[in-house]
């Protein structure tokens, strides 16, 4: 059994059956989504989509505590080990990562991606969604920010994933209308919903991902923050 944990925004923490965590897309001080007084208390690995301040302003923090393997497309790998990040994982698209309890596929991602570097905005490479497959060979798809594409079919066919985590926001990425055509076209059987509700241009909302999604027998999991859900 997976537990998975929405902790705000886009930020979850994954731990698996024999122990081990993961965590996308680390946000937690300055997040106002993020449940309060909850704590992370393992990270073996933290995986990052892209390097927008609200996917990685935690990754120093986390990796200073835990010493866990960061894995991000290769411009944000090397960027956090500059910083001092110790075994940071550089990758880049269609690449997978074996950690032992879950192997990391890079897909693509239609956004932006830039570092914010003190006063300077830099280079961040090209955004990034991940594959999740699991040791029961069960596979989840995390979208990162991103609008809707045509890729999307292909990685039904390849890697069937059962779960997606997508945002639903709007704005910044695609918004729930959208994000319901994404589940179809990933042949998913259910969707958590992400990146919505933090800053007041983040319109999207589960219930309307739901009305999108009506005959479709996709279950949309509208997870709670800081409260766990067993997959």
């Amino acid at each position: 059994m997976i537990q998975i944990t929405w902790l705000g925004h886009a930020t979850f923490h994954i731990q698996v059956e024999s122990g081990e965590a993961l965590v996308l897309d680390p946000w937690i001080e300055g997040n106002p989504s993020y449940p309060q007084g909850h704590e992370i208390h393992r990270a073996d690995a933290i995986a990052l989509s892209h390097g927008h301040f609200d996917h990685v302003n935690s990754v120093i923090p986390l990796a200073k505590k835990f010493e866990p393997k960061v894995i991000a497309i290769g411009e944000i790998a090397g960027w956090f080990e500059s910083r001092g990040v110790k075994n940071a994982i550089g990758m880049n698209k269609g690449g997978t990562v074996d950690l032992g309890f879950v192997k990391l596929t890079m897909t693509h991602a239609v956004h932006s991606s830039s570092i914010q570097d003190g006063d300077k905005t830099i280079y961040g490479g090209e955004p990034a969604g991940y594959i999740l497959t699991f040791q029961d060979g069960r596979r989840a798809y995390f979208a990162g920010d991103t609008s809707v594409f045509s890729e999307l079919k292909l990685y039904a066919e390849i890697y069937h994933p059962e779960l997606a985590f997508l945002p639903i926001g709007d704005h910044y990425t695609m918004g729930p209308e959208e994000a319901a055509y994404a589940a179809r076209m990933l042949g998913a059987k259910a969707v958590v919903p992400m990146h919505y509700g933090t800053f007041p241009v983040l319109t999207g909302r589960p219930e309307q991902l739901e009305k999108h999604l009506s005959g479709s027998g996709i279950k949309v999991l509208n997870l709670q923050a800081g409260h766990t859900v067993q997959w």
